[in-house]
């Protein structure tokens, strides 16, 4: 396991390295995940089908309902996804230790910017991270204006029905459509062009 996907430091050897690893945090954009061990998602008769570009997407009809995901937010405050019913949502999940989490959070913060007036809401899940001070300051650093559910120990990601997400890698990210059924999957980091890839046909359905 290579030192940006150890355990979580301290918030000021977090905001050193995030400083310090900006080219590696970019090439990391090649890795399929910072990952604590153990295999990928898959499986489990979840209808994904993957590109040749890693996204897996899922047919209109054949698609699952998502969990309905409640808890805190960074700050502690109440968050739920279901105050945005209706919308098509992004569920990013995060670390502020992991290097391709750092290298995609500008990408998810544009893109967020530039959808937000098309019924489309992003939300995170940050998870393993000891400290919500951490998450934060990963946030103000990468200007990311969205909500996350403060989850360090995962139990959101136990949510959501075996081989949906990676929760042994992240980063991982879904698509839910506006009937709230999961529609696309990344467990990659991504650019800008490869979200717009997952969530433009998503935002196009009627």
């Amino acid at each position: 396991m290579s030192a940006a996907c150890r355990a979580p430091r301290t918030a000021a050897t977090t905001r050193r390295a995030a400083k310090l690893t900006v080219g590696a945090a970019v090439a990391a954009l090649a890795l399929t995940a910072c990952s604590s061990g153990g295999t990928s998602g898959g499986g489990n008769n979840t209808n994904f089908v993957t590109n040749s570009g890693g996204i897996s997407t899922v047919k209109q009809g054949d698609r699952h309902d998502a969990p309905v995901l409640a808890g805190k937010d960074l700050s502690g405050k109440a968050l739920s996804a279901a105050d945005y019913k209706g919308k098509v949502l992004v569920v990013n999940v995060w670390g502020s230790w992991c290097a391709p989490c750092r290298a995609e959070a500008k990408y998810f913060a544009k893109v967020s910017e530039q959808t937000k007036d098309q019924d489309v809401q992003f939300i995170g899940i940050n998870t393993r991270d000891p400290q919500s001070d951490q998450a934060i300051a990963f946030e103000k650093d990468y200007g990311v204006t969205y909500p996350s559910f403060y989850d360090p120990s995962g139990k959101l990601l136990l949510k959501f029905d075996k081989g949906t997400l990676n929760p042994q890698g992240i980063p991982n990210t879904l698509v839910i459509d506006r009937d709230g059924k999961i529609a696309a999957r990344s467990l990659q980091a991504l650019n800008d062009k490869k979200l717009r890839e997952m969530i433009d046909p998503v935002i196009a359905e009627k």
